[in-house]
């Protein structure tokens, strides 16, 4: 599906006029730099989710000989 998806959209690119095609780019990054952000904003929440159960005596115990 996702080849179906990348297919049309870069046939759809082929259709755009040239004066658009900067602002499409501009776009483009912007969900590469979304993507990003979400990705560290899960990252984050999981920590903080996970911090509890790496903070206690027993996870310390058992990763002191590695």
């Amino acid at each position: 599906m996702q080849v179906e998806v990348k297919e049309l959209i870069a046939k759809e690119i082929e259709k755009i006029p040239e004066q658009y095609l900067e602002d499409l780019l501009d776009f483009i990054r912007f969900l590469e730099a979304k993507a990003v952000r979400e990705g560290i904003e899960t990252a984050l929440a999981s920590e903080t989710s996970l911090n509890k159960d790496w903070l206690r005596p027993e996870e310390d115990e058992a990763w002191r000989d590695l």
